[in-house]
């Protein structure tokens, strides 16, 4: 028997004698388009310097809206498995819209209500919308006649998304009592050069997609606080100290590669000037964006992907995000500079929150796992996330290789301690092995 997909959405399965995709599907590189179109959602979130759990929720209702129009299109999807969606921590209901022409249309504009609403710079996606209805009627995807249609459609959607996003928690946040860093050694405090406070300490709150207990994806215990000589947390201590002095180009090359720190700053004088990065998750949207090109996916399943992705990287970060504030474990920089060198400095800039675990080991891993889940074990892609921000391609035999990689990078950048990256990877690989069981239910 062929597995059916479970996926947060609605709790009634789909016809199969539903609406097709608009026929420009097969005419079209609806992945390519996709993906260039999902891209400026990244370019407001850098803008506004959302940080890494925040743009991973961006991403998450963003790309939820434009799956959302396909199942409220009745869309028949190329491949078996995706015959029904369950619900899994919220209900959303049926919208019984009427049918539209275009779903792939309705799709990317839903995408873009939603980023307009869920960021603060998100007024810059109005001229987005514009262009998308230009496109769409240059193109014939749409006509004058049925535009609005297409527009009233993908806007219901968009408010049922957000109408979620409402409750998750977000909203609440600041309402929540202030971060004050603990007292005391081996705890963790604001790192230079701008001493920036704590980010999202109460992440832990926000509602997941798919993980039920967070408790259960609770890391392995971290190495306590121990300067004496061979204690497990000196001997990593030790080791992040002598490779920041000791790296090789390509160890370099690959720190910078997996920065990914919306947070960096630099100083010229007495002036800040903050440097464009993608986060985390934009990354990882960008390489789910790269394999659905590659295997020329229908709108369909690149929709399902990003969607999936999306959602499993918000769950990632509040797991990580739990563990972080749980322990709040000091960087390597504090560390070092109070007791073994005060003039060393990490290749990478640290960023402002705890150390245990590592969120790009955690949410890499937990992606590698959808993604390889989806594509097959040795998925080879040209990793080009970086080129916009400067940075050249790389190479990768499979999407565990890459995850492992980013993982790494984080020690060789100078920004966390072994365990944490071990640690985040075995966490990241439950979440993510978690998720897909769920899928396969």
């Amino acid at each position: 028997m062929k597995k059916l997909i479970s996926l947060l959405l609605i709790s009634f399965f789909l016809p199969l004698g539903a609406n097709h995709l608009h026929g420009q599907n097969r005419e079209m590189d609806w992945a390519k388009i996709y993906s260039e179109q999902l891209f400026h959602i990244t370019e407001v979130m850098v803008t506004d310097v959302a940080s890494p759990p925040v743009a991973a929720r961006i991403y998450a209702y963003t790309n939820l809206a434009s799956y959302r129009v396909l199942q409220e299109a009745n869309v028949k999807f190329d491949h078996a498995d995706f015959l029904s969606f369950s619900q899994i921590n919220e209900k959303v209901a049926d919208l019984s819209l009427e049918p539209i022409q275009s779903p792939e249309f309705a799709a990317i504009y839903a995408l873009f209500l939603v980023g307009e609403k869920v960021m603060p710079s998100g007024y810059l996606l109005k001229e987005k919308q514009a262009a998308w209805q230009e496109w769409g009627l240059k193109n014939k995807v749409i006509t004058k006649k049925n535009l609005e249609q297409h527009l009233a459609f993908a806007k219901a959607v968009a408010d049922q998304v957000l109408g979620m996003a409402k409750s998750d928690g977000y909203i609440q946040l600041t309402a929540l009592n202030r971060y004050s860093p603990k007292e005391g050694e081996g705890f963790w405090y604001p790192t230079p050069p701008a001493y920036m406070a704590a980010v999202e300490p109460e992440w832990k709150t926000m509602r997941t997609f798919f993980l039920e207990n967070l408790e259960e994806y609770k890391p392995a215990p971290m190495a306590d606080f121990d300067l004496s000589q061979g204690s497990p947390f000196q001997i990593q201590l030790q080791e992040v100290y002598e490779k920041g002095k000791n790296l090789t180009e390509e160890e370099q090359l690959i720190a910078n590669f997996w920065d990914c720190n919306p947070f960096k700053v630099e100083f010229s004088g007495h002036m800040a000037i903050g440097v464009k990065k993608i986060s985390p998750g934009g990354h990882w949207i960008g390489i789910t964006g790269i394999a659905a090109q590659k295997a020329s996916l229908t709108f369909s399943e690149t929709t399902y992907i990003h969607a999936l992705v999306a959602m499993t990287l918000h769950d990632s970060f509040v797991s990580c995000w739990k563990a972080k504030y749980e322990t709040n474990r000091i960087r390597p920089e504090t560390v070092i500079n109070e007791k073994l060198d005060p003039t060393w400095k990490p290749l990478l800039q640290t960023p402002p929150f705890p150390e245990y675990t590592s969120g790009h080991s955690v949410i890499s891993s937990a992606s590698a796992e959808i993604l390889t889940g989806y594509f097959g074990e040795n998925f080879g892609f040209v990793d080009s996330s970086e080129v916009y921000f400067g940075l050249p391609e790389r190479a990768f035999d499979s999407f565990s290789q890459a995850s492992d990689e980013a993982a790494i990078s984080r020690l060789y950048g100078g920004i966390h301690f072994r365990d944490a990256i071990e640690n985040g990877v075995a966490q990241g690989k439950k979440i993510g092995k978690s998720i897909w069981q769920k899928l396969e239910e």
